[in-house]
């Protein structure tokens, strides 16, 4: 299957199912995927090491923003977010809060309407640094594909032997519901194995971890592109919506993408 890597640090701008007219940032090396996990039904493929890969620095990226922003300016463009993505986990980046504190400054002088988001798949939030600056953003947006361990394990296959869904809740608790999480629902098949998020089952346990964690916002989607694992059934907004309905129950607000 094929799949995407955005080959700048800044692309776009680009309209986002989610998130509006998004100017994308990428903290991750141009050529290949960097990152904690190695979704299934990750757009970005499975990683593939490449000899010399590096990221780029905090002034490469506020010098390639910069000359983003001053471009879109100057074309009379509309930016609606910031969106941190790219080819793998941008708070790997090692100069990540320096980063955001940096895109806080460009934004206020060039967009100030604008809001910052950040894609998460939540790995590094146990980093005091990371998680003060993820406390920073407009839009904290953290994955938490099921409450249960062995499906999120299957679906998402981290890299860290000592992850689990229930570490995940505890840090994601830090947050007191400053943060929008981030779900995606899918059924398929991988490595002989049944891979299925939307059983009665999923679903009560996935509730239960929604109810401790209390994000502000749930943003639920479904696979929307090619993904390195063929197969993978996309759902509909409809099915979606049903699923996500005890979380409604709930009173926590829900988003369908």
């Amino acid at each position: 299957m094929s799949t995407i890597l955005f080959d700048q640090i800044a692309y776009g701008p680009i309209k986002s199912r989610r998130l509006g007219m998004s100017l994308g940032v990428n903290l991750l090396p141009t050529n290949q995927k960097l990152c904690s996990f190695e979704c299934i039904y990750c757009e970005c493929g499975f990683t593939k090491k490449i000899m010399g890969s590096k990221m780029p620095t905090r002034e490469q990226v506020k010098m390639a923003l910069e000359a983003k922003l001053k471009e879109m300016q100057a074309q009379g463009l509309k930016l609606d977010v910031f969106t941190f993505a790219g080819n793998g986990e941008p708070t790997m980046h090692p100069e990540f809060p320096g980063v955001i504190d940096d895109t806080i400054a460009l934004r206020n002088q060039y967009f100030p309407e604008a809001k910052i988001s950040v894609l998460s798949n939540a790995t590094m939030i146990g980093r005091e640094d990371v998680f003060n600056a993820l406390l920073k953003v407009d839009n904290n947006i953290l994955k938490l594909d099921s409450g249960i361990d062995a499906t999120a394990k299957l679906i998402d296959q981290p890299n860290s032997p000592t992850y689990s869904v229930e570490k995940q809740i505890e840090l994601l608790k830090r947050f007191n519901g400053n943060f929008i999480l981030q779900t995606i629902f899918l059924r398929g098949e991988y490595n002989g194995q049944v891979v299925d998020n939307t059983t009665p089952e999923e679903i009560a346990a996935w509730t239960e971890a929604v109810r401790q964690i209390r994000p502000k916002q749930v943003m639920v989607y479904q696979v929307d592109r090619e993904t390195p694992v063929p197969g993978l059934e996309k759902l509909t907004n409809e099915e979606l919506s049903r699923l996500a309905q005890p979380v409604r129950d709930l009173g926590i607000s829900v988003l369908v993408a």
